[in-house]
């Protein structure tokens, strides 16, 4: 269809293909076309409250022939009432002047929602050359492309991507994000081909994380490009490793995954001609340092040196896309260890049923299937699982969202709270499910027995490349030249050791010092 021209001569209807009424049009007959266009039937009592009618009762001046099926979004009652929907997460707006946009000028007051934010949003690509719709409509809160803080190293952008597309798409083309396919979740790399890898739990905290972002109106790309950023701090052999390298490392610094990752991803990846690391933007770097909140003192060193360099503001809350990463990576985990530790046979299906939130699961899943074979009912109760936490947290998101009516997403990290959490209740039930895994499964017998042999592989490989610089890689030997002391050396031999994959930590261990763990 086309928007209503009520203003101007013909001529520059002609000019314009925008059609001239004779008439005062209203609000129902504008929406009443755009309803007609879509095919589809939708609610028309109180559409003259519609935003897009207020605004073109106000005046609209448009000339391009634009798809508006997405007006069915935000509907007539739901316009001005702040409904359930949750439409009222994309604010206010008071434009007194005539602004460009996507699809053309307007000005008037206007008490928007849904579909009015995204008219109003300038400088956003959201109408294809086609004149269809592009991207996606976005939160006024939502990291926006074009208003980044930029790179360390200042790059040419793509043509084709947004700067968080080619964030994430580095990522994924890094060997250290390949690495992870041999790094432990819980359970070390080689015992099993079904369980959770690194890896794997990096895709799907990366699948939970985008569709949570976008159905708040967040940028799809960069939380992606956090999420799958995450965990490439990790050592082998997951907290077990970890914990070991801190030990290890508390004479020279100490040891966090998180801060890892930063030194990776600006630093020991080095690929490129100009510079070291992979150059992603502030707020993805941002986001990888900060997703789990603030980084209070002591600053570990590894991100305490990049920050020197480049402000990431570690005193603040991060971006709403990455506390969306934090929190999916949290539903991520709690359903798929529950998963894994019914495949390693380390509790039962009924234990499990009995626990907070996963009974109503189960007596689900019981209800509509009775008599389902065993390992499709648990996987449907684990299903159903999955889709209470992502629900939670996109409900509390939403009213956390609305309550607080963040203007943009600057004001997201300065408040005093993370807009992305769960719920008290399922927090609470939470809490429950995890000491339940953090004693059945993280502590189980056969898995402390595991872990301890691992540690020892950390443990003496350290101290071994310590006295024998001359076993690290020849690629490794420049740093080691040009090392200040014992503790820059303990740091070189650190990333070299927190690098390595399960298999090839453990096929070292035997080559260097013959032990088989």
């Amino acid at each position: 269809m086309r928007l209503l021209h009520r203003e101007g001569d013909a001529a520059a209807a002609a000019r314009t293909g925008v059609r001239i009424l004779d008439h005062e049009p209203r609000a129902d007959q504008f929406l009443a076309e755009i309803y007609g266009r879509s095919g589809k039937e939708g609610k028309r009592d109180t559409v003259d409250e519609h935003p897009l009618a207020v605004l073109f009762e106000d005046e609209v001046v448009v000339g391009l022939r634009v798809e508006l099926d997405f007006i069915l979004e935000a509907r007539a009652s739901a316009a001005l009432d702040r409904d359930a929907q949750g439409l009222s997460l994309f604010g206010r707006a008071d434009f007194g002047k005539a602004r460009k946009c996507a699809i053309g000028h307007f000005r008037g007051k206007v008490h928007g929602a849904f579909a009015l934010h995204w008219l109003a949003a300038p400088n956003i690509k959201t109408v294809t050359e086609d004149n269809k719709i592009g991207t996606p409509m976005q939160a006024r809160y939502a990291a926006r492309p074009e208003e980044t803080r930029g790179r360390l190293y200042p790059e040419e952008e793509s043509a084709h991507r947004s700067c968080f597309q080619r964030d994430r798409d580095r990522i994924i083309h890094s060997s250290a994000f390949r690495r992870l396919k041999h790094k432990t979740q819980v359970f070390i790399e080689h015992e099993g081909d079904y369980f959770r890898t690194r890896l794997t739990h990096s895709i799907e905290v990366a699948q939970v994380a985008r569709t949570i972002s976008g159905v708040l109106g967040l940028n799809s790309e960069l939380t992606e490009a956090v999420a799958l950023a995450h965990d490439l701090g990790h050592p082998p052999f997951g907290h077990t490793g970890e914990d070991a390298l801190s030990d290890l490392m508390a004479p020279y610094g100490g040891f966090d995954h998180n801060a890892q990752a930063i030194r990776i991803v600006t630093s020991l990846e080095r690929h490129y001609a100009e510079f070291d690391g992979l150059n992603l933007t502030w707020e993805t770097l941002e986001g990888i340092a900060k997703h789990n909140g603030p980084v209070g003192a002591p600053i570990p060193y590894a991100l305490a040196d990049y920050n020197a360099r480049h402000d990431l503001e570690l005193g603040t809350h991060a971006s709403a896309e990455a506390q969306v990463a934090a929190l999916a990576d949290d539903i991520a985990y709690n359903s798929h260890d529950l998963h894994d530790g019914l495949r390693a046979e380390l509790f039962s299906t009924d234990e499990l049923a009995e626990l907070p939130i996963l009974d109503r699961c189960f007596a689900k899943v019981d209800a509509i299937y009775p008599g389902l074979n065993y390992y499709r009912r648990r996987h449907e109760a684990l299903r159903r699982f999955f889709g209470v936490l992502v629900e939670d947290a996109i409900t509390e998101a939403r009213e956390t969202l609305a309550a607080l009516d963040p203007l943009d997403a600057t004001e997201v990290r300065h408040l005093a709270m993370p807009i992305i959490r769960f719920s008290d209740p399922v927090w609470s039930d939470l809490q429950v499910i995890r000491n339940f895994l953090f004693h059945r499964m993280y502590r189980a017998p056969d898995v402390v027995v595991t872990r301890e042999r691992v540690t020892q592989v950390v443990r003496e490989l350290f101290p071994l490349f310590m006295d024998r610089t001359d076993l690290l890689p020849k690629q490794w030997r420049k740093d080691v030249e040009e090392a200040d002391g014992e503790t820059m050396l303990a740091r070189i031999v650190l990333d070299y050791i927190a690098g390595m994959t399960d298999r090839f930590a453990i096929q070292e261990h035997a080559r260097l010092l013959g032990g088989d763990v």
